[in-house]
């Protein structure tokens, strides 16, 4: 018998869901719903332990970074199948040239890239289909600016599940599209923004009887609020002064709040970090909301950012996002495409590699730094989102003019002309 049941997040209502529904939306006001826990007792030595031997073994489901930590997600149910693809156990990456860079600060990289379709929506996506199967559901879908879209097709695919995805014409990178393309889900280019396709697939998702996955799903953000445990086990429990995060639909930002405030009541932890959100300047809702102290969503309706993956104008988290930084004591900035370019390159300079939306958090660092708002040789750990790969056009671009570009030479196949071209080549400073 599970001990999770689903309760609307506004204060004024607070309502529990009927338990035999899974729903994205309060029944009674239609806010927000989360998932809830009687955890009851817990023996947080003794669970440290167990999950630190689960690395050693050989279970499939130990080998995923999301059910290792099984005990903190307890919604599945005797007989449920698992459906995953061993996502998780990302490494926690030391910078040296970036954290300079950023503060002087000692900046750590929590990659989340190396996922098994290289973003951190695989720890959602886990969970997400694990309930839609155990639920019986056939079809998954979801709206996306890229990651989420080819992390629903392979689960779904994983599940034997058909996967429809709405993507905003034109506007997610080619990498993420042929992503879910290769992994058989059907791809309807609708709208120009991804606000725009998120609020026509809610909309005809009733009428088909769709299973939602994107970041609204309640599930979602019970597999990715385990990237805390995962990051606070690497550090032998020693939380970071902050955790700073990119800013797109804040689904991220909320799991992470979750899974902060749930070790904490469990006992893992005294210490919470300032959880830091920052988002793109050209797409920074968030951003203008929190600054403004607004109780509605200040929405941009035409977001621009090079950082497709936080192109978003209306972040349907945008409530809970807010819970996190007030309960943690923490801000939310934004930075141009400039400063992330510019971030990313220091990052690659370091061996780091990651998609533009991931850099949005260094950049924010070091802009957060020189305006005192965090101190020099603060504690930080930056989450990376998306690996390298997921938007090659972009380095292609950037990498081929500007201050940053990098050379590539073009030479005849003979010996003699070699010689002369990587002479000249090297005579120059990189």
């Amino acid at each position: 018998m599970s001990i999770a049941y689903l309760q609307c997040i506004e204060d004024a209502c607070r309502r529990r869901q009927d338990p035999k529904k899974d729903v994205n939306a309060c029944s009674f006001c239609g806010g927000l719903v989360e998932v809830k826990y009687d955890f009851g007792a817990v023996d947080a030595e003794r669970l440290r332990h167990e999950w630190h031997q689960r690395r050693l073994s050989g279970e499939p489901i130990d080998r995923s970074g999301v059910w290792r930590f099984r005990e903190l997600i307890p919604f599945v149910e005797l007989g449920d199948r698992i459906v995953s693809l061993s996502e998780g156990s990302t490494p926690l990456v030391g910078t040296r040239r970036a954290g300079w860079w950023a503060g002087p600060v000692h900046l750590t990289i929590k990659h989340q890239g190396n996922n098994p379709t290289g973003s951190f929506k695989d720890l959602g996506m886990t969970a997400c289909i694990t309930r839609a199967d155990a639920r019986g559901v056939r079809m998954v879908a979801c709206a996306s600016t890229g990651n989420t879209s080819s992390s629903m097709a392979a689960y779904a695919s994983r599940a034997g599940m058909k996967a429809l995805l709405f993507v905003p014409y034109k506007q997610i990178s080619a990498a993420k599209l042929a992503q879910a393309l290769d992994f058989g889900a059907l791809v309807v280019e609708v709208g120009d923004t991804f606000d725009e396709a998120f609020r026509l697939l809610r909309e005809i998702a009733a009428e088909m009887g769709l299973y939602l996955v994107n970041s609204i799903n309640p599930f979602s953000i019970e597999g990715q609020k385990t990237i805390v445990a995962e990051m606070l086990e690497q550090r032998a429990w020693r939380p970071p002064d902050y955790i700073v995060v990119p800013g797109g639909n804040l689904g991220n930002s909320s799991a992470i709040g979750k899974g902060l405030r749930e070790l904490k009541e469990l006992g893992f932890i005294e210490k919470v970090p300032r959880v830091v959100v920052v988002q793109a300047a050209g797409a920074n809702p968030f951003y203008q909301t929190v600054s403004a102290g607004s109780e509605e969503l200040l929405a941009v309706d035409d977001p621009h950012t090079e950082a497709t993956a936080i192109r978003i104008g209306r972040p349907a988290n945008w409530k809970k996002a807010r819970r996190v930084l007030e309960w943690t004591h923490g801000f939310c900035e934004c930075v141009t495409d400039e400063e992330i370019f510019e971030a990313k390159a220091l990052l690659a300079e370091d061996g780091v590699g990651c998609e533009p939306a991931s850099a949005a958090t260094v950049a924010g660092v070091r802009k957060l730094v020189r305006a005192g708002k965090i101190e020099r040789h603060a504690d930080i750990v930056c989450v990376l989102t998306g690996n390298q790969l997921k938007d090659t056009e972009y380095i292609m671009h950037h990498r081929s003019e500007g201050r940053r570009s990098r050379r590539r030479l073009r030479v005849e196949p003979d010996l003699e002309a070699l010689r002369k071209a990587l002479d000249k080549a090297f005579a120059v400073p990189v």
